[in-house]
């Protein structure tokens, strides 16, 4: 018996999230169907079964890592062929028995907002830069994810933004995160864009202890949403370049299928490539 660490990439566009769930498609739910085919894992508890992190529905990712037992040699590229064309195992790991793969040191998003070329207001990159040492550093995120969170205090490691052909790419690293925190985050530094809160709101925002009434942040679309990566303490993935080039052939027939999502999908596979 052996522990392993897989890294997954998908686009999530047709995806109802990550986790399982009866009656809906999920990239876990296509997974495990594929290993209990190939007998890799037969019982999801026996095999010590995890993941890092459980996306929402049309979330994408190029580096979720799954981790689990297994006495079965893992055969990447016969995996892949078995898996739906918008998943793929793109790097393996082998880990100590011990590994705990929903503790990453850190985690990295990346968001991608195209600017609204038809908003009467203009946008201001420069002041939404002003806006990131804001965030850095441990703070209460309690206005940035559900009201009823027991323990809303995390840390932003680094945060990075990026204007490219129209659109704004924003880089955030932490060691763990909130539900729909990113999204939040990137909702309220375009509201500064745009004029419609200022700094100080960010500040109040980020002491809710102080706050009565409020701005209700509203998540950003989850389509534009990547888990871009995981980094784990002395674990090093050998990467698959086939299954990514795979994976980029299909993110190229969805950049001309869909309009609306190019953007996102150019990004996805511009990450691919450099990773």
């Amino acid at each position: 018996m052996r522990r392993v660490a897989l890294k997954i990439a998908y686009i999530g566009t047709n995806f109802h999230g990550y986790q399982r769930q009866p009656n809906f498609r999920t990239v876990e739910g296509e997974l495990l169907k594929v290993f209990t085919e190939t007998g890799i894992i037969e019982d999801t508890w026996k095999a010590h079964y995890s993941v890092a992190g459980r996306t929402d529905k049309g979330v994408h990712s190029t580096g979720n890592v799954i981790s689990f037992i297994t006495d079965e040699e893992i055969r990447i590229n016969q995996l892949n062929g078995l898996l739906p064309d918008d998943i793929k195992i793109i790097g393996e790991a082998r880990v100590p028995y011990g590994f705990k793969v929903r503790f990453p040191l850190t985690r990295t998003y990346t968001y991608i907002q195209p600017i609204n070329p038809f908003k009467k207001e203009e946008l201001d990159v420069d002041k939404i830069r002003t806006v990131l040492p804001y965030f850095i550093g441990k703070h209460n995120f309690r206005n940035f994810s559900k009201r009823n969170e027991k323990n809303p205090n995390r840390e932003i490691i680094s945060m990075d933004l990026e204007e490219k052909e129209n659109v704004l790419i924003f880089t955030i690293v932490g060691q763990s995160f909130l539900w729909n925190m990113v999204r939040k985050m990137v909702t309220s530094m375009m509201h500064v864009g745009y004029g419609e809160l200022e700094l100080d709101d960010i500040e109040k925002l980020l002491q809710p202890k102080e706050l009565r009434q409020f701005i209700r942040l509203q998540a950003a679309p989850a389509n534009g949403l990547i888990l871009s990566d995981m980094n784990y303490k002395n674990i090093k993935f050998e990467d698959s370049q086939y299954a990514k080039n795979k994976l980029i052939e299909v993110l190229k027939k969805e950049y001309m299928t869909h309009e609306q999502e190019k953007k996102a999908d150019d990004l996805l596979i511009n990450i691919l490539k450099e990773k």
